[in-house]
């Protein structure tokens, strides 16, 4: 892996760069599609290409369950197992062992925890997640972490902090895959700065590929996942990239960026598609309202997707009232082109130091919408 950085802000940490991989480029700041069960909602991957994506990703813990990472590795390995040969990051299943609380068991050595497919009992150690992630062969894969919940008293989030550095010298010492894969270590710390900042420290003298910064979004108000991610940047070589997990609004890319992020994922913009949502200049449409029966507009006039250019607001709900799978798909596509868009246009406000204007604008565009949606309803 090599990351060269192209243009740096001369307001505020933010940077452009090129994340050069084993599958190809990715040009920085960039939003990753989320395929977690190597399949990205509704989408096909020839798709996801002709928006613009460059890297997707996939989700180690659902994987390993089903079919299998030794299925994908005998089939040929995860890029040709779900048909793309661009650059693939897999997360180590973290997150997923956080959110299913009730079913899991964590000790020092790992996690037990019973599928939520058949309540099979499943045992996940760090050495076990690298060589999960080896046998996919995604460009990019991470270190095993604890992921704490909102709110999380200071005492509990060293005590998961300290862990997660410990899974992570255990990961990077299990990981030997080095030819063509590049591990990321997770900095964990809950809302606490000092504790962001103590763990990025440490992580550094691992000397990591790259890093990112996980735990965010899990319910925190905004300022105290900013100052959460300050915390870290601040402690990170600029010569390596930074990811911030699980971060998903295009608000939140602008915010992030300017504090020196450089890659992104979530799923809200496939997860709000299958509920009927488009995201819009301003903030979300909800295709089911009735108000949209008869309307002959696009979702958003603005917009020259496929989706946009094709199809009413009329014929987007009535496919979404009918349950018609075609609605789940273009809406997706307009979401997906919708979160391509907004990270091109905060590069180039990057590369022309307008961050702060396209921050105006953007806060502009969800009030012009707010107004509307009174008005409409």
């Amino acid at each position: 892996m090599h990351f060269q950085t192209h243009h740096r802000s001369s307001k505020c940490p933010a940077r452009t760069g090129l994340l050069t991989l084993p599958h190809g480029p990715v040009a920085t700041p960039a939003f990753m599609p989320v395929g977690t069960r190597a399949a990205v909602k509704a989408m096909t991957m020839p798709e996801i290409e002709s928006l613009g994506f460059e890297m997707v990703l996939s989700n180690t813990y659902h994987l390993f369950l089903r079919p299998g990472d030794e299925i994908i590795r005998n089939l040929g390995g995860l890029h040709k197992f779900m048909n793309w040969n661009r650059p693939i990051l897999t997360d180590s299943g973290g997150y997923q062992v956080f959110s299913l609380a009730d079913l899991r068991r964590l000790t020092e050595e790992g996690v037990e925890f019973a599928s939520p497919i058949d309540g099979a009992r499943h045992f996940i150690s760090p050495e076990k997640a690298i060589e999960i992630q080896q046998n996919l062969g995604a460009d990019i894969i991470m270190a095993f972490d604890e992921c704490t919940p909102y709110p999380c008293e200071i005492e509990q989030a060293r005590k998961s902090m300290e862990l997660t550095l410990r899974w992570a010298d255990r990961s990077r010492n299990a990981w030997t895959r080095r030819e063509d894969q590049s591990l990321f270590g997770i900095v964990q710390g809950s809302v606490y700065p000092e504790l962001r900042a103590e763990c990025a420290r440490r992580l550094v003298d691992m000397d990591l590929p790259g890093y990112a910064i996980g735990g965010l979004s899990v319910g925190e108000p905004k300022d105290l996942m900013y100052l959460g991610l300050e915390a870290a940047i601040a402690e990170l070589p600029v010569d390596k990239p930074r990811y911030a997990m699980g971060v998903g609004t295009p608000l939140d890319f602008l915010e992030s960026v300017r504090r020196g992020v450089d890659l992104f994922d979530c799923v809200m913009p496939t997860r709000v598609a299958r509920n009927g949502r488009a995201y819009v200049r301003g903030g979300q449409r909800n295709i089911r309202n009735a108000r949209y029966k008869t309307d002959p507009r696009p979702l958003d006039e603005t917009c020259p997707c496929e989706t946009c250019r094709n199809y009413s607001r009329a014929y987007l709900r009535h496919v979404n009232q009918i349950g018609e799978i075609l609605a789940a798909r273009l809406l997706t596509l307009h979401n997906l082109h919708f979160f391509q868009q907004c990270i091109l246009d905060i590069r180039k406000a990057v590369e022309t130091d307008s961050l702060d204007e396209l921050d105006t604008r953007w806060k502009q565009e969800a009030q012009e919408f707010d107004r509307e949606s009174e008005t409409e309803s």
